[in-house]
C-alpha cells in the first residue's frame, strides 16, 4: 500500500505521576508525548501503514524533540508547521482500585491554538492520501483549528478520501462560546466512519435518545441510534462504539460493536485484569479499524475483532502510543492470552 493515512490534531507533552502516586505525593513525572490523532498515526506506522501527521509545534527544542520522536516511530512529519510559543501539556494521575485517574490540562495559548485556515495546503497533502482522521478534540481547542479542519474535510470530500472521526467528547475543553452541539454536526456531515456511543449521539450530534452517560446500553440501543445517525448524516457508512465494564480502575472488561448500515458486528469480550495504562485505548481502536478497513474491506467481523484486540493490548503499554505489531494483535485474536515469555 502506497497511499497514506493523514491525521490532524494537537500533540501534547504528557507528565504522569509514577507508580500510581497522587499529584501531591510525587516529586517526579514521567514525560512522553501524546494526543488522540498522533496516537493513531503511531499505531498505523507500527502496523506498516504509511501515515503522516499534521500539527503545529513551537519552534524550540521541545517542539523539535517531539518531531524527532515521531520520525523514530516512522510517522511522516513533513507537513508539521512550526510557530507559536509553547507545547500544550497535560498532567496525568493514574488511579488504582476504587480511585479513578485524573487529568489536568495546561494547553491554553499553545502553538496549536494559533493554527487557522490558509496555513496548510490540503490539496498537496491529500495527493497521495487514502484516509483522513480527526477527533472532536480539535474543534474544541479553538475556532481557528475548527476553520482549518473544515478546509481539510471539504477537500477530502472533494477528492473522495475516506474520513473518520472519534467524537472524543471532553467537557473540560468545550467552552460556553464554543458549544459542541453547534459545531460538531456540520463536521460529522463530512465524515464516513464514526466512533461514538448513544450518549454522544444525544449530547453532541443532535439525536434525541433520552439516554444518560450512565445508562445501560445494548446492541439494540446502539443499532437504533446508529440508524438515526445515518439518516441525519448520509455520508456515514460505519459507526463503532465500545463497551467498558468497570470492576475497578485496574480491572475492566472491553469489547466493541460496529454497525455498517445493515448489520451489527460484535467483537469478543476481553477481561483486562491488570491495566497498565488506559490512555490512548480509543486511539488504538481507531488505528485498528483503519487498518482493518484498508486490509480486509469486505470483512467487518475481522475488522472489529482486530481493532478491539489492538486496543486491548494498548491497555498493557505505558504511554499514549500503542507500540505493538500486526503479528502481536493477530496472536491475541487467536486466543493467546497467556503472556508467555517469547524465548
Amino acid at each position: 500500500m502506497n497511499k497514506k493515512v493523514i491525521t490532524f490534531g494537537e500533540i501534547m507533552l504528557r507528565l504522569a505521576t509514577p507508580d500510581y502516586k497522587r499529584f501531591l505525593q510525587s516529586n517526579t513525572f514521567n514525560a512522553t508525548y501524546g494526543g488522540g490523532e498522533v496516537n493513531v498515526s503511531v499505531s498505523l506506522a507500527n502496523f506498516g501503514i504509511p501515515t503522516a501527521y499534521v500539527t503545529r509545534l513551537p519552534n524550540n527544542d521541545v517542539g523539535k524533540s517531539c518531531k524527532s520522536i515521531l520520525n523514530k516511530f516512522g510517522v511522516d512529519t513533513r507537513y508539521i508547521v512550526f510557530g507559536g510559543e509553547r507545547l500544550g501539556i497535560y498532567f496525568l494521575e493514574t488511579g488504582a482500585v476504587a480511585r479513578g485517574s485524573k487529568v489536568v490540562y495546561d494547553r491554553a495559548n499553545s502553538a496549536f491554538t494559533g493554527f487557522t485556515k490558509g496555513m496548510i495546503d490540503w490539496n498537496d497533502i491529500f495527493q497521495d492520501a487514502c484516509w483522513f482522521h480527526w477527533t472532536g478534540i480539535t474543534p474544541a481547542i479553538s475556532s481557528g483549528a475548527t476553520e482549518l479542519l473544515i478546509e481539510a474535510l471539504t477537500k477530502a470530500n472533494e477528492m473522495g478520501i475516506s474520513v473518520s472521526c472519534d467524537v472524543n467528547y471532553r467537557s473540560k475543553l468545550w467552552k460556553e462560546n464554543n458549544k459542541v452541539e453547534e459545531v460538531m454536526p456540520a463536521l460529522i456531515a463530512k465524515t464516513n466512519v464514526l466512533i461514538g456511543n448513544e450518549f454522544d449521539a444525544g449530547k453532541v450530534l443532535g439525536i434525541q435518545t433520552n439516554l444518560s452517560a450512565d445508562a445501560e446500553y445494548s446492541n439494540e440501543t446502539f443499532g437504533t441510534v446508529s440508524k438515526l445517525l445515518m439518516e441525519k448524516y448520509p455520508r456515514l457508512e460505519k459507526i463503532i462504539t465500545t463497551r467498558r465494564g468497570t470492576i475497578s480502575a485496574n480491572h475492566n472488561s472491553w469489547m466493541g460493536i460496529m454497525f455498517d448500515g445493515n448489520q451489527v458486528s460484535e467483537s469478543s469480550t476481553y477481561q483486562m485484569t491488570h491495566i497498565v495504562d488506559r490512555v490512548g485505548g480509543g486511539d488504538a481502536l481507531m488505528a485498528g479499524l483503519i487498518y482493518g478497513f484498508l486490509t480486509y474491506p469486505n470483512n467487518p467481523q475481522k475488522t472489529i475483532d482486530f481493532a478491539v484486540a489492538s486496543s486491548f493490548l494498548k491497555h498493557t503499554i505505558s504511554g499514549d502510543a500503542n507500540d505493538v505489531s500486526v503479528e502481536e494483535v493477530e496472536q491475541l485474536m487467536k486466543g493467546d492470552l497467556g503472556g508467555k515469555i517469547d524465548w
